[in-house]
């Protein structure tokens, strides 16, 4: 099970990172990367399926997380603004990390250190079991500095019951969101402004 989900998420990532590849190039060539108006011009020409598509692949990024969260977090914001950025963002995030908590009640520890690897779940692996892991989740997510992918999977692995998670997602993560996004956002006008 452990070479064959390897094998398959190795696959992925790589696939997703050629895909980036040739849509950042194509993107550039385009020039929708030289503002954040050229941008949301592109994105939004997909009408009202632009933030459906978004928040597909923030959810596909949180199961395969090959890019940081910050970024898509951010990019979401850039996208469609504080408000529905934040909104957008929030739903995916939610559904995804119940999704992968699920992947990994589901499919067990070989899928977590298939993604992750041993030496980064040695790090946690004493919570695995603990009797004060749930606090240590919720204020994990509540503040944008812990693994949240890694954290979201390793939970499916411990005694915390799925209620308890999904409430945990649902109230400790727009901290941390907003955090994340309006930081980066800054982050990337700057990137954007050096284009123009």
């Amino acid at each position: 099970m452990k070479v064959k989900a390897k094998t398959i998420i190795n696959i992925t990532s790589i696939l997703i990172i050629l895909i980036s590849i040739y849509l950042g190039y194509k993107g550039y060539k385009l020039g929708i990367f030289t503002s954040v108006a050229s941008l949301q011009k592109f994105l939004q020409q997909y009408g009202i399926w632009a933030p459906l598509i978004f928040m597909i692949l923030q959810i596909i990024q949180i199961i395969i997380p090959v890019i940081p969260g910050g970024i898509t977090t951010a990019f979401g914001v850039v996208m469609f603004g504080p408000l529905w950025g934040f909104v957008y963002n929030y739903i995916s995030i939610c559904l995804g990390s119940i999704i992968v908590f699920l992947i990994s009640r589901f499919f067990g520890k070989e899928v977590v250190l298939a993604i992750f690897g041993e030496e980064n779940f040695k790090k946690y692996d004493k919570w695995l079991n603990h009797e004060k892991y749930d606090k240590f989740f919720a204020w994990a997510i509540l503040l944008p500095v812990a693994p949240d992918d890694f954290l979201c999977y390793f939970s499916g692995l411990t005694d915390m019951k799925l209620i308890t998670f999904v409430k945990i997602i649902i109230f400790c993560k727009p901290p941390s969101i907003f955090i994340y996004s309006m930081g980066l956002v800054l982050g990337i006008k700057t990137i954007f402004k050096s284009f123009a």
